[in-house]
C-alpha cells in the first residue's frame, strides 16, 4: 500500500457516476494489494463526521465492465485502508410492475447466475463462511431509518439476482427471474457481496431502479442510454441517502458480520 500519510477510514462506499464527489477534502490513495489494482485510487475523506473510503466501482472512466471488475482487490483494498462497513449503491432493472424506474430499494436477499468470476478469497483449505443473509441486518436498518427520517420513500426487502453481463437478459430470462419471485437484476452485487463477507465486513446494497426490464412489459427492452441517463436524474437522492446512512452506521459492531469468521481458520492473515 503507497499510503504516506497514513490515512484511514471506517466505511466504505463502492458506486459510480456521481459519486466521485462524494466529499469536499478527499485525498486520492494508491492501494496496492495481494490481488492486483483495485478499479482505481481510492478517495478518502471526511462524510458526516465520519472517515470515509470511496472507491468507483467501474473505474472513473468507466473502463471496466462488471465480468473485468477486480472485485477481489476493491475489497481487500477497503478493509487495508480500515474499512468495516461498506455501502453499495448500483442501478437495478425491475422485475416487478410496482417497482418503476426511480424506486429505491434496500434488498434483503440475493440470487448469484454469474458464471467465470473469481468469487472467493479462499483459494486453499476448507473455509466456508456463512453467506444465508447476504447483507448486514444492522446497516440495512440505518439505511431504512436514514430514509425515513428524510422521507425518502424507499423500499425494504427484495430479492436481487445478479447476472453475468455485459449484455442484458432476453424476455425469457426476465420472465423467468420474475416467476421466481426476485425482485431486482443486476451485474455486480455478485460477488462484491460474498467477498465482503469473506472480509468480514458489513455490506449494504442501496439498488436505484433505472429500467423495467425486457421481459416485464412486452412493449419495452432495456438500453444503456436509458439506464445512464435514469441512474444520473437520481443521483442526488441516492447520494443523500448515502451520505445520511454513513452518519446512521454503527459505530460499534454488534451485527454477524463481525463475527462471521470466528472459529474459521483462513488461509491468510486479514489486512
Amino acid at each position: 500500500m503507497n499510503n504516506e500519510t497514513g490515512t484511514m477510514a471506517e466505511i466504505g462506499v463502492i458506486g459510480g457516476s456521481g459519486f466521485y464527489e462524494l466529499f469536499a477534502d478527499a485525498e486520492q490513495i494508491r492501494v496496492d494489494t495481494p490481488f492486483g489494482a483495485p478499479s482505481d485510487e481510492v478517495a478518502v475523506g471526511t462524510a458526516a463526521g465520519r472517515r470515509v473510503a470511496f472507491i468507483p466501482r467501474h473505474g472513473r472512466d468507466h473502463r471496466f465492465p462488471p465480468h473485468k471488475i477486480n472485485y477481489r482487490a476493491n475489497l481487500w483494498a477497503l478493509r487495508s485502508l480500515g474499512v468495516r462497513q461498506i455501502l453499495a449503491p448500483c442501478a437495478v432493472g425491475s422485475l416487478r410492475r410496482d417497482l418503476p424506474p426511480g424506486t429505491i430499494v434496500v434488498p434483503d436477499q440475493l440470487v448469484d447466475r454469474t458464471s467465470g468470476r473469481v468469487q472467493t478469497f479462499y483459494d486453499s483449505g476448507a473455509v466456508h463462511a456463512p453467506f444465508a443473509d447476504p447483507y448486514c441486518a444492522d446497516g440495512r436498518t440505518a439505511v431504512l431509518e436514514t430514509a425515513a427520517e428524510a422521507n425518502t420513500e424507499v423500499i425494504d426487502g427484495g430479492t436481487m439476482v445478479v447476472v453475468e453481463g455485459p449484455r442484458f437478459s432476453t424476455r425469457a430470462e426476465s420472465q423467468w427471474f420474475s416467476a421466481a419471485g426476485w425482485s431486482l437484476v443486476n451485474m455486480t452485487g455478485h460477488p462484491e457481496s460474498v467477498l465482503a463477507r469473506e472480509l468480514a465486513l458489513c455490506y449494504i446494497s442501496l439498488a436505484l431502479v433505472t429500467d423495467v426490464d425486457a421481459g416485464i412489459d412486452a412493449h419495452e427492452s432495456v438500453d444503456q442510454d436509458t439506464v445512464f441517463r435514469v441512474f444520473a436524474q437520481n443521483t442526488k437522492r441516492m447520494r443523500d441517502l448515502v451520505l445520511g446512512a454513513i452518519g446512521a452506521l454503527p459505530k460499534h459492531r454488534a451485527c454477524r458480520c463481525a463475527t462471521s469468521l470466528d472459529g474459521l481458520h483462513l488461509p491468510f492473515q486479514l489486512p
